[in-house]
């Protein structure tokens, strides 16, 4: 006969939250074996037995975002955000081992040349726009205020310079229709091949620890790769098609329905004011589209994210709040990683 856990787990000693905000080597052998002695001692039944499937979908827990020093860390307004947040995830994910069936972690992937990276523009002067502290507006571009750096076509679009330029106005346009942030220049982040694009190491044993515990192969989303288009959601990229209208990218319609075959989805990762929401908003739209009563089965882990602060440059606090207000207005449930909801 098999058990089925139904209530919290206790967390495993080799979790040490005040490691949670520094890079290590996960020891992946050592961790399975504890894992499968983990399983049998408390006994955890295989994710393909789960009477309720759940899905916890962790949006970019990176390196890059979530470690103090690196490039582009979400530090909220108390400045320990990120970290913080992962501590209250990996005990989320051990405390409900037996519960969760799918992990599902996105990763935000990135090279050089892309359109929200500084090597992309350049002003009149030949100067790059300063990362985090400029966001390039229609006006800007129609204006040559900011135009596309030249160099870049090259590896882009095979020397075609006026291609980009077209694109150029016509991508900074339709954010400016479509109601969406003005195009921000982000410091290099990401970077495929680089320690930036690595899940954080707590959070990365922990999600392994699960995997062998239940026999639930992680499910690694990746997005961002398109170096003309930004990608905050992982359901759907910024702008779908360039200046001529061909399509320059599409929506993640597999991954869309996967979520929504799942009984439960737990939304939890960074930055809350941008990834986060927008990827839940894009979730929102797809779900009104077949069922709005299936909003009630998306819950937002409140305290396993944070907004983009930058003290004395940008807060995305008030965005983001307004933002999760609206998710639960359209019947979300706001949570805590405590809360007693699975």
């Amino acid at each position: 006969m098999t058990i089925h856990i139904t209530q919290q787990l206790p967390i495993p000693s080799h979790f040490d939250p005040a490691k949670v905000g520094e890079v290590w080597r996960v020891p992946y052998q050592q961790r399975a074996a504890e894992a499968k002695a983990w399983a049998v001692q408390h006994h955890i039944s295989l994710a393909a037995e789960d009477r309720e499937r759940i899905c916890l979908l962790a949006i970019d827990v990176q390196n890059t975002f979530c470690i103090p020093g690196f490039e582009l860390f979400v530090g909220g307004r108390s400045g320990r955000g990120a970290v913080e947040d992962n501590v209250r995830l990996c005990e989320f994910i051990y405390r409900n081992l037996g519960l969760i069936t799918e992990i599902t972690p996105t990763m935000d992937t990135h090279t050089a040349m892309q359109i929200f990276h500084p090597i992309f523009w350049v002003n009149k002067a030949g100067d790059h726009p300063t990362p985090a502290a400029t966001m390039i507006t229609l006006e800007e571009v129609q204006q040559g205020v900011w135009k596309v750096n030249p160099t870049v076509a090259y590896s882009l679009t095979q020397g075609d310079y006026s291609a980009l330029q077209r694109h150029a106005l016509h991508y900074t346009r339709r954010l400016t229709e479509d109601g969406k942030y003005p195009l921000t220049i982000w410091p290099y982040h990401s970077m495929l091949g680089g320690i930036g694009h690595a899940l954080v190491s707590a959070v990365e044993e922990a999600m392994f620890f699960h995997c062998i515990a239940r026999s639930s192969q992680t499910n690694f989303e990746i997005k961002g790769s398109n170096p003309l288009t930004e990608n905050y959601s992982v359901l759907r990229p910024e702008v779908l098609e360039g200046a001529e209208g061909e399509a320059i990218a599409q929506k993640n319609t597999v991954l869309i329905q996967e979520l929504l075959n799942f009984d439960k989805i737990i939304i939890a990762g960074q930055a809350k004011s941008h990834c986060v929401a927008w990827t839940i908003d894009d979730l929102l739209t797809e779900i009104q589209k077949v069922n709005p009563k299936l909003t009630r089965k998306v819950y937002l882990l409140e305290d396993c994210t944070s907004p983009v602060v930058v003290p004395g440059v940008i807060d995305f606090t008030e965005q983001a709040e307004a933002a999760f207000q609206r998710f639960a207005n359209a019947g979300m449930n706001i949570v805590k990683s405590t809360d007693s909801f699975i």
